[in-house]
């Protein structure tokens, strides 16, 4: 347990004896938010970003995001360097939270974000039709998973690719893409994220033989 940690002590039922629980620290969390929050942003030649009330909006080459902000903050930009600050030391704890939220807008107007994602299986394939992607996943009849406003497909052999400027919404579908075959660990089919390690089990068989 580090320094600083609070510590609770609660029996344990299985065991017989005491168990030390370590809880997170607050003043930690928002001496950590603080820093994330400090740190400025660049901005793009090409990207606008205007707050009112809150709701921060950003416009670059690929398009336009607007969301509203945790915590009362004031945006300072000087030249192309953006830095959030906190209006008091109240909204500190949500500091850096925010510089996180306008820093990935940015991002997402100006390049966009991706989550590739690979599959597995006999007879696996996807395809985009439309705007929307169709997936054959051993199911008696296709998946078709709808594309939100803002987000585009692509399939190649056993690949898709899920692209879009808000890096929640990519971040929601991929995991819905996800969730129609999860990968089982025992002959690996299924979808996942692409570099995602999977735990592989010996089968029955395999067990029988060792």
């Amino acid at each position: 347990m580090k320094s600083g940690d609070c510590e609770a002590i609660t029996p344990s039922l299985w065991f017989g004896r005491l168990t030390t629980v370590s809880l997170p620290n607050p003043s930690k969390s928002k001496k950590h938010m603080s820093k994330i929050g400090k740190k400025s942003i660049k901005i793009p030649k090409d990207v606008q970003i205007k707050m009112d009330n809150g709701l921060v909006l950003v416009k670059g080459p690929r398009g336009e995001l607007r969301r509203f902000i945790p915590g009362d903050v004031d945006l300072n930009i000087e030249g192309d360097e953006l830095k959030v600050i906190p209006k008091n030391k109240e909204d500190s704890a949500t500091w850096g939270l925010a510089s996180a939220l306008i820093k990935n807008m940015i991002k997402g107007v100006n390049e966009g974000f991706e989550t590739v994602m690979e599959f597995q299986g006999v007879g696996y394939k996807a395809a985009v039709k439309g705007n929307d992607l169709e997936l054959g996943l051993g199911f008696s009849h296709p998946i078709t998973v709808k594309a939100p406003e803002g987000i585009t497909f692509k399939a190649e052999k056993n690949v898709i690719r899920v692209q879009g400027m808000d890096n929640e919404l990519v971040g929601k579908v991929a995991a819905e893409i996800r969730s129609w075959r999860k990968p089982e660990p025992y002959k690996g089919s299924g979808i996942r994220y692409q570099g995602e390690i999977i735990k592989r089990k010996a089968g029955k068989k395999a067990v029988a033989a060792g």
